[in-house]
């Protein structure tokens, strides 16, 4: 091989040798890079009774902003608007009222929560009625605190129930909504000793503005 092939070869050898240490790096950059810029994985919608579950913890918006990024805001809308699904309806209108995800719109967003309430749902009516009790969002209006809170106990939510029976032991409402919040609160269940005690409380100071006829009658089981 004469000189000039020699220089050639050893030319052409340091130029792949060059190419493939260029590769061998990109690759491994291109590895670091993708490790440090992988695309979020995409959140599932919630199920109907996982919602309720973190409505009722009150940790929904706290879910929908800090976990999952605010990806679902759409879907969210979309849920409530076309699928009019109450559970939906009220996240929706609680990201409007407090801007999460959205710029604030307190009006639509009571809007929503009352298409929740006329729906049924209970987290609704509850907090409907107390923000009507204390005037949060909306002008405070007893006579409509207690319309949704009634409504609320009925269906079984016991922070209706209690703060139901607290505007009436206040001097609000009617003898029969006494009755009906003593008959609600004296069949409600819970795990907790402290509002097991807190319910009793409240049962004794109903049942000093009740006769005890009537004390009876509200103690009959639900549905009966």
């Amino acid at each position: 091989m004469t000189l000039l092939q020699r220089i050639y070869s050893f030319g052409i050898y340091a130029l792949c040798a060059s190419m493939g240490g260029f590769i061998v790096n990109a690759l491994v950059l291109n590895t670091v890079e993708a490790r440090q810029f992988r695309v979020p994985e995409a959140v599932q919608l919630y199920t109907d009774d996982e919602l309720v579950r973190l409505i009722r913890q009150n940790t929904h918006l706290q879910r929908v902003r800090d976990v999952d990024n605010c990806q679902l805001y759409q879907d969210i809308k979309a849920q409530a608007e076309v699928e009019r699904r109450p559970a939906y309806q009220f996240l929706y209108g609680d990201m409007l009222a407090y801007a999460v995800c959205y710029d604030r719109n307190v009006e639509l967003g009571v809007a929503y929560m009352q298409e929740a309430a006329g729906q049924g749902l209970p987290e609704a009516l509850e907090q409907l009625g107390r923000y009507y009790h204390v005037g949060k969002l909306v002008q405070a209006d007893m006579h409509r605190a207690i319309l949704y809170l009634r409504e609320a106990a009925s269906l079984g939510s016991l922070p209706a129930q209690k703060r139901f029976a607290g505007i009436l032991l206040a001097g609000h409402g009617s003898a029969l909504d006494m009755e009906a919040a003593y008959h609600y609160l004296h069949n409600a269940v819970t795990g907790s000793e402290q509002e097991h005690r807190q319910i009793q409380r409240i049962l004794l100071g109903l049942e000093e503005k009740l006769p005890p006829r009537i004390v009876e009658r509200a103690r009959k089981p639900l549905n009966v």
